[in-house]
C-alpha cells in the first residue's frame, strides 16, 4: 500500500482499470455492427444488379406493357374521385367494427374474447354501456351496411389503378420494392377485409379459423397500411382533384372526353384508344351500384317497410316472420339443445353469496315480472324492431343471491359446450332496469328457438351475448 492508502497501480493510472471482458464485448459488438452494415449493402447490391438485369429486358407481354391498358378516362383525378370516397368511408367502417369488438366486453375474460392475443392492440377497449339501447344496432348496422354499399367503390378503384401492379421492372430500388410490398399489403389486405366481412353476412362459414380473429387482425394490418398509402398519397389526390372540375365532368359527353395529361404514376395511358364511357358515366354507374346495393342491404338494420327490400340479408324479410314474430339466427336444433334440456326436468340455478337458489319455471313464472322493449341486433348487421319482453330483472336476481352490487355474472346455457353457449355480463349490464331473464315475448312464452325456457336479454348487447336456454346466473363481485 502507498502513503495515501491506495495500491500503487491505482494511483498511478488515477483510477480503476476497465475489466477486460468489457473491451472485448465493445470490439465484438463493433465488429457485429459492421458485418451487419457489409450484409446489408451487399444485399442492396444484389438487389439493384437484378433490377438492371430485369430492367435492361422488355417487359413480357400482356399488361406489363404500357400499351395494353388503353382505357383514355383512367388517370388520377378519376383514381382520386373514388379515393376521396374511400378515405371517408374506410374510416368510419373501421372504427365502427372496433366498436362492435369493444361492445363483446372481451376484457372480462376468455368466454367473451374471440382474440385472446390481441396485445395492445386492445388498448382502447372500455366499459360497452347500456344506453342508448339501439346504440350496438346502429354501429353494426352502420359497420355493415357501409361495407356493402362501399363494394362498387373499390372495384371501381382497384381498376382504376391496376396497370401500378402491373409495373416493369417489378423492383427497380430497394424503397421502389418496399413500396411495392406496402401495395401489395393495402391491396391485399382491403380484399380480404371485405371479402371475410361479406361472406359472415351472408352466413358463409368457411373460414379457416375463427372469423373474428382473422377479421380483427386483418383490420389493423390494412389500416396501417392504408394510413400509410393516404399520408403519401394525400397531396398528390388533392391536386389531382383541383385539376378538373366536378362539375365539368358531369357535363362532358362522349364526343369531348380526352386523355388526362401523362402523369408521373403511369395511370394514363400512353396508346389510349377512343372513349366508350365518360368519367361522368364511370362515376354514376358506380354511383347508382352502390346505392343498390345500399337499397338491398339496409332494410335489414332499419327495419319497417325497408326489411321488404333487403334482398341481400340473410333472414327473413318480411315483417313478422319467425318464431314469436321475429328472426333468428340459430335454431335450438342447430346448436344441440334438445327437448331433454329444457323439459321437465330444466332448473334455473342461481348463484352468489350463501347457498344456490333453484327455480322451476313455474315458480319463475308467479314471481314478479317487468318489461322492456329491446331489439335483437347481430354481428351479421341484421336486426328486429324492438320486441316486448316479460321476465325478471337481473339486478333483482343479484339481490336474491346476497350480491345486490354484482359486479359481472356468468351467464350458462344448456346448449353443448362451444361458442356461445356462455357469457360474462358487466355490473352495469346487470344493474340496468330493462336487463331481464326474459320467460315471455311479445305477448307469449318464449318459443324453443328464441330461448326457451328463459334468455337473457340487455340493452345495446350484441345478440349472441344475449344468451338463450339459461340453465346457471353465478353473480360475482
Amino acid at each position: 500500500m502507498g502513503d495515501d492508502g491506495r495500491p500503487p497501480a491505482s494511483r498511478a493510472s488515477g483510477g480503476p482499470k476497465p475489466p477486460a471482458d468489457e473491451g472485448h464485448a465493445r470490439e465484438r459488438l463493433r465488429r457485429a455492427r459492421a458485418t451487419t452494415a457489409a450484409l446489408i449493402e451487399r444485399a442492396a447490391a444484389g438487389v439493384r444488379a437484378v433490377a438492371r438485369r430485369v430492367g435492361q429486358t422488355p417487359p413480357p407481354p400482356g399488361p406489363f406493357r404500357p400499351e395494353f391498358w388503353r382505357s383514355p378516362i383512367r388517370g388520377p383525378w378519376l383514381t382520386s374521385v373514388f379515393g376521396l370516397v374511400l378515405l371517408i368511408g374506410i374510416p368510419l367502417i373501421f372504427i365502427t367494427g372496433m366498436l362492435s369488438y369493444a361492445a363483446y366486453n372481451p376484457d372480462l375474460g376468455p368466454l367473451n374474447d374471440q382474440t385472446p392475443d390481441k396485445g395492445v392492440l386492445g388498448f382502447y377497449l372500455f366499459d360497452w354501456p347500456t344506453h342508448p339501447y339501439w346504440l350496438y344496432r346502429l354501429t353494426q348496422g352502420v359497420h355493415v351496411t357501409l361495407g356493402v354499399t362501399l363494394v362498387p367503390v373499390l372495384l371501381a378503384k382497384l381498376w382504376s389503378v391496376i396497370p401500378k401492379l402491373f409495373e416493369w421492372p417489378p423492383v427497380r430500388t430497394v424503397a421502389h420494392g418496399l413500396e411495392r410490398l406496402s401495395l401489395l399489403i393495402l391491396v391485399g389486405g382491403v380484399i380480404f377485409e371485405f371479402v371475410t366481412g361479406i361472406f359472415n353476412v351472408q352466413l358463409f362459414y368457411v373460414f379457416p379459423g375463427s372469423f373474428y380473429t382473422l377479421h380483427f387482425y386483418g383490420a389493423w394490418v390494412f389500416i396501417a397500411a392504408f394510413v400509410v398509402h393516404a399520408g403519401i398519397r394525400l397531396g398528390r389526390m388533392r391536386r389531382a382533384l383541383r385539376s378538373r372540375s366536378l362539375a365539368g365532368e358531369l357535363r362532358t359527353d362522349l364526343a369531348h372526353t380526352r386523355p388526362e395529361p401523362p402523369d408521373p404514376d403511369g395511370l394514363v395511358p400512353t396508346a389510349p384508344q377512343a372513349p366508350t364511357m365518360t368519367r361522368r358515366g364511370a362515376v354514376g354507374m358506380v354511383g347508382a351500384g352502390s346505392l343498390l346495393l345500399l337499397v338491398v342491404t339496409a332494410g335489414q338494420s332499419i327495419g319497417g317497410r325497408l326489411r321488404e327490400s333487403a334482398l341481400l340479408a340473410p333472414h327473413n324479410r318480411v315483417p313478422g316472420s319467425g318464431p314469436n314474430g321475429f328472426q333468428i339466427n340459430k335454431t335450438a336444433a342447430a346448436v344441440g339443445v334438445t327437448s331433454a334440456h329444457i323439459g321437465r326436468d330444466w332448473r334455473l340455478h342461481v348463484l352468489g353469496r350463501g347457498p344456490a337458489l333453484v327455480f322451476t319455471r313455474e315458480q319463475l313464472l308467479v314471481m314478479r315480472h317487468h318489461n322492456a322493449a329491446l331489439p335483437i341486433a347481430c354481428v351479421e348487421g341484421w336486426s328486429t324492431p324492438d320486441q316486448r319482453w316479460s321476465g325478471l330483472r337481473l339486478t333483482d336476481l343479484a339481490a336474491l343471491a346476497g350480491l345486490p352490487n354484482a359486479s359481472s355474472v356468468l351467464v350458462e346455457s344448456v346448449q353443448p359446450p362451444g361458442p356461445y353457449s356462455s357469457v360474462v355480463l358487466r355490473g352495469n349490464q346487470i344493474h340496468d332496469p330493462r336487463s331481464l331473464l326474459a320467460l315471455r315475448v311479445n305477448g307469449a312464452d318464449l318459443s324453443i328457438d328464441h330461448g326457451y325456457p328463459a334468455r337473457v336479454i340487455v340493452p345495446a348487447n350484441p345478440g349472441v351475448n344475449n344468451t338463450k336456454w339459461v340453465h346457471r346466473l353465478t353473480f360475482r363481485t
